[in-house]
């Protein structure tokens, strides 16, 4: 399931908080702001919700990168949830470079409903940084080794 670097486009999961980024992300659209294409966004309640097994699995599905994006610390609309999300965040970096995936595919963003232009800058910037990253594999090579036991 090689991709060749020639035509590479990243493929690039987002799971956005409903009240902030999701809202931001609709500015955005709404304002004909432009920006790439290469996200695929998945709405959740909160920030705070997004199980790491959710990273994971986008990874084995064929993710290049994962974004998760809230509302700001302190103007989480479940009072708590972008602070556990912080926290959880940080403690699964190390699961991350286990797995093999490497730190910059893995992003972690605070968008408000009103910043737009912010979501859109997002984008571009992890998309670019992705392109130069390259395909990810990693997750593919752990697949096959596992089939291959089996």
């Amino acid at each position: 399931m090689s991709r060749s670097s020639q035509d590479f486009e990243p493929r690039i999961v987002a799971f956005v908080c409903n009240w902030c980024t999701y809202a931001g992300a609709d500015l955005a659209g709404t304002s004909r702001l432009k920006y790439a294409s290469n996200v695929r966004v998945v709405r959740v309640p909160c920030s705070g919700r997004v199980d790491p097994l959710l990273i994971v699995k986008a990874f084995e599905r064929g993710a290049d990168a994962v974004l998760v994006s809230g509302c700001h610390p302190g103007d989480c609309h479940y009072a708590e949830g972008n602070y556990y999300a912080r926290r959880r965040f940080a403690i699964f970096r190390d699961l991350l470079l286990y797995l093999g995936v490497e730190p910059e595919r893995v992003q972690f963003s605070w968008v408000s409903a009103a910043e737009g232009a912010k979501w859109a800058d997002l984008i571009d910037r992890l998309t670019a940084q992705v392109r130069d990253l390259g395909p990810f594999e990693g997750y593919h090579a752990l697949i096959d080794a596992a089939k291959a036991v089996s």
